[in-house]
């Protein structure tokens, strides 16, 4: 623990410069970084309290559920909720939960989690998924906060990077209070570093039982003349890196199946003037959400907007999921599954080896490794084949929904809130 406090105060120059890049790009305002340094001016929240963390946009989505149900079973009980980006921040803040406000994760040192724990005065920390920090974690174990991990995973290439780390890794895991992996896998790595049996608790995977984005009906009805759901695309939360691909093999497969349509929705829409870049070098025509463009017949759709996902699921019958066509290990695929898309994946899958592994075994999604062979597989896929693979994986989607009741029970008795499993 000594070393990478040591290692992050030689860090420390470089974060400050790039919080003052950030200002400069004006990708973060003057209040961002305040939030980030936990300096913020407001006054001192008031509880019982809950501090729960999520890395971005898919973990805060995937525990809505959690948090609605948290706030329904404990009527008095207030959320300060954490994302690492501003459009996870600004998704909860979207969502207007009563007694909930959303902010900017803390930087992982000691002083600015003190000043974050005085403010906001959590009784508890959830963490959701993988967000391990080692300060915000001893820190809150010696602040006598109870610290609750849900839907953790653990894969064995970062299994291994904590072994090199054996001191670190066991004083991290022996603050943890309760931790439920989304898999029997990764709750037998986080055993093996040294998490204490009594914190483990039954794996449960939140994003396969999360319900699925909302969608405004206005909208689905205003834009659904302009797609046919079988011959449009969504390529789903890309990456850099992976928008040439597709757009690549999108142009490819438009000689043979020239009714094809492309809604492209990268996973950060402030990459929008990037993407549209790329758009316009691969010579398409193409019209941009944000900028309230009507669709018209151009072939290609930059939906550059935060909060709509739902919507593009729903115009959409083909869901290349992004992250995996670059090493970012996948999306999840039961989002564009509950919306009846056949769907279509690259070989960097590993945060979704489960699931595409019984997607699969159900014949239920098509994993492609290039852009030469989406290509082949958008230009010989048949409606037919698309309505057998959404179909088959609608029925993994079933069989793997679980009552998510039990895992609320013992997070809140973990988290010492009183106990009101009746509601629950």
């Amino acid at each position: 623990m000594y070393l990478y406090r040591l290692l992050l105060s030689f860090a420390l120059p470089a974060i400050a410069l790039n919080f003052a890049l950030r200002l400069l790009r004006r990708s973060e305002t003057a209040d961002d970084i305040r939030q980030r340094l936990a300096t913020r001016e407001e006054p001192r929240l008031t509880g019982p309290r809950i501090w729960l963390h999520g890395a971005s946009n898919g973990e805060l989505a995937g525990a809505r559920a959690v948090i609605e149900r948290l706030l329904e079973a404990h009527p008095g009980l207030h959320l300060t909720i954490t994302s690492n980006t501003t459009t996870g921040r600004d998704l909860v803040a979207g969502w207007m939960l009563p007694r909930t406000i959303a902010r900017l994760a803390p930087l992982d040192t000691r002083a600015t989690l003190r000043r974050f724990l005085d403010l906001h005065v959590p009784q508890a920390l959830i963490v959701i998924e993988n967000e391990l920090w080692p300060n915000r974690l001893t820190s809150a174990r010696k602040a006598g906060l109870p610290v609750v991990v849900i839907s953790a995973r653990l894969s064995a290439r970062s299994a291994g990077r904590w072994a090199r780390w054996p001191g670190l890794a066991r004083e991290v895991l022996s603050s943890i209070t309760l931790l439920s992996a989304q898999d029997a896998e990764s709750a037998e790595r986080f055993a093996a570093l040294g998490l204490p049996d009594t914190a483990i608790a039954k794996p449960f995977a939140l994003k396969s039982s999360a319900p699925p984005p909302s969608v405004d009906p206005a909208e689905l009805d205003r834009l659904a003349p302009h797609f046919e759901r079988a011959e449009t695309l969504l390529a789903a939360s890309t990456h850099p890196g992976e928008e040439e691909q597709v757009l690549a093999a999108f142009t490819e497969a438009l000689q043979t199946r020239p009714a094809l349509r492309l809604i492209l929705a990268p996973r950060h829409a402030r990459r929008s003037a990037e993407v549209a870049g790329l758009i316009a070098k691969a010579g398409l025509p193409f019209a941009t959400r944000s900028k309230a463009e009507p669709p018209g017949t151009a072939p290609v759709y930059l939906a550059d907007t935060m909060g709509e996902m739902g919507l593009w699921y729903a115009l959409s019958g083909l869901c290349f999921t992004g992250g995996s066509l670059v090493e970012k290990g996948g999306h999840t695929p039961w989002e564009p599954v509950h919306f009846g898309c056949a769907l279509l994946h690259g070989p960097s899958s590993f945060n979704q080896r489960d699931a595409f592994a019984q997607l699969h075994e159900a014949l239920a999604a098509v994993e492609v490794t290039d852009a030469k062979a989406l290509a082949q597989t958008l230009a010989t896929l048949t409606p037919e084949d698309q309505a057998r693979m959404a179909e088959a994986a609608f029925a993994v989607a079933k069989s793997r929904e679980t009552d998510i009741s039990p895992l609320l029970t013992e997070v809140s008795r973990a988290a010492g809130l009183a106990e009101e499993t009746a509601k629950l």
